[in-house]
């Protein structure tokens, strides 16, 4: 991968350039990923798993059928494949990665939780709703951001509900 492990250590603008992209790149491979693995054949063989539990917790983010970790985690690491970042970087990547994804399980939307201050992040009331409803019926297959969901209506569900939830009903210019 042309992964660097010595000194001098990157910049930080050389490591946020890097970790955007591949947040970015991985949101998009994991929204696909994980729209497959919700096909009737691969949702009652492999994602079903994942799906156990209807509410989610923090460990829940990481329990999932073999195949799927290597499916998914593919988007993970593509990123890093394509840049040959510094190990220090990767690390970095793994890391807030994990902690992303342990978030969005974790059933709590906390005061310090991104979508808080990033309105096109997702966060733990996003993935619930994903995790409350049948398998091809969920939507909300990004992982960390919105907007492939919004692009594609696979979030129409979940915004009429918060719609619904805040007492009125808004008009985004798009039909719920």
């Amino acid at each position: 991968m042309g992964m660097q492990s010595s000194l001098p250590l990157p910049s930080w603008k050389t490591v946020l350039t890097q970790i955007i992209f591949y947040f970015i790149l991985e949101d998009f491979v994991f929204y696909w990923g994980h729209r497959v693995l919700h096909t009737k054949w691969l949702y009652k063989h492999v994602h079903s798993v994942h799906h156990e539990y209807a509410t989610p917790f923090g460990l829940t983010s990481e329990y999932a059928h073999p195949a799927e970790i290597l499916f998914l985690g593919f988007a993970t690491i593509l990123g890093p494949a394509l840049t040959g970042p510094h190990l220090m970087t990767l690390w970095l990547w793994m890391v807030v990665r994990v902690l992303e994804t342990v978030e969005a399980h974790c059933g709590y939307h906390f005061p310090w939780s991104f979508s808080n201050f990033l309105p096109i992040y997702g966060g733990a009331d996003f993935h619930d709703y994903h995790h409350r409803l049948l398998y091809t019926k969920s939507g909300n297959y990004a992982s960390t951001f919105v907007y492939m969901d919004w692009i594609f209506g696979t979030d129409k569900g979940y915004r009429k509900l918060k719609a619904l939830k805040s007492g009125h009903m808004e008009d985004s210019g798009k039909e719920m």
